[in-house]
């Protein structure tokens, strides 16, 4: 039987998307109050501060820790539980209210009130995370992607045109589709090694990648595995033409992609270059990814 929390400690970014989260707190605090629950409520006021409200957070103050936010503050939070120092495991809850928000689409939660009503449930499922070795100095956790090349570009692009909404990544990926870079690299996957030169190397957590995005329509959290998405050298054209095809999963049958599912990759560029972790700059490459099963909980 589920045990519903008695207390939250919840984490409104009050910056992210249209700077809607304190408004999402005061929407969704009722039904917290309705069914009994304490909350600690607490505006995140700068990049990572939620990372370290949770990594130094006592765990036997709050049942759980939530977040008001798109995907760039569940990272953070994923981040600060997964490298806190004695390994406590606090249930993570989650409110959609950012940009981008590609977790909770995958998860058919994207409604505030729906997002309460199930944190109050008591009722929470196992998550896998990926461990992402940066550059052979730094670790990072994801929970959703971990991109290289064009969706970096694209992510890079998309974010100057935060204005357009919703526009802004297919704007975005259209413009990085006709510069038509591609870079030298290898992959090292299931005892392989592919070399050439690659357009894009993805792998998806999620079926969803930034705004409605079905890239990786087999992607599932849970089944210990990572989807790798390839695409090497192909004519631009053909890349463009694709495009259209990523918002209902039919770009995977394309034979300009690649399709595998994994659970440990190692990626070396020819040129290091910025790595794409849910939706955010998070370093450079070389990069090693190894999957952790059942890495943390979410309250859903």
């Amino acid at each position: 039987m589920p045990t519903p929390p008695k207390r939250l400690c919840f984490i409104v970014n009050p910056y992210g998307g249209k700077k809607k989260g304190p408004a999402l707190m005061r929407q969704i605090k009722p039904v917290f109050d309705a069914a009994g629950i304490e909350l600690d409520i607490i505006e995140s006021e700068y990049h990572r501060h939620a990372w370290g409200i949770i990594q130094g957070m006592d765990p036997k103050r709050v049942d759980g820790i939530a977040g008001i936010g798109g995907d760039g503050t569940l990272h953070e939070l994923v981040n600060g539980l997964l490298s806190r120092a004695d390994g406590a495991q606090i249930p993570i809850g989650m409110v959609a209210g950012g940009s981008g928000n590609s977790f909770m689409e995958s998860l058919k939660c994207l409604d505030p009130i729906d997002a309460a009503q199930r944190m109050t449930a008591g009722h929470s499922r196992p998550i896998d995370v990926a461990s992402v070795s940066l550059g052979g100095e730094k670790t990072v956790y994801s929970c959703n992607i971990v991109g290289w090349g064009l969706v970096t570009d694209i992510m890079i692009t998309a974010d100057k045109f935060r204005w357009m909404g919703g526009a802004q990544y297919t704007f975005a990926a259209a413009v990085e589709v006709l510069k038509g870079r591609k870079r030298k690299a290898r992959v090292l996957v299931d005892g392989e090694e592919l070399s050439g030169k690659f357009i894009f190397v993805l792998a998806c957590n999620t079926p969803f990648t930034g705004r409605s995005m079905l890239m990786a329509p087999r992607a599932q959290l849970s089944d210990g595995h990572i989807d790798l998405l390839i695409v090497k050298k192909a004519p631009r054209m053909k890349v463009l033409r694709l495009l259209p095809k990523v918002f209902d999963g039919g770009h995977v049958t394309s034979p300009l992609l690649e399709y595998r599912y994994v659970k440990e990759f190692t990626f070396i560029p020819e040129e290091d270059e910025p790595v794409n972790i849910d939706g955010e700059l998070a370093g450079y490459t070389p990069i090693n990814l190894k999957m952790i099963p059942r890495a943390f909980r979410l309250m859903i």
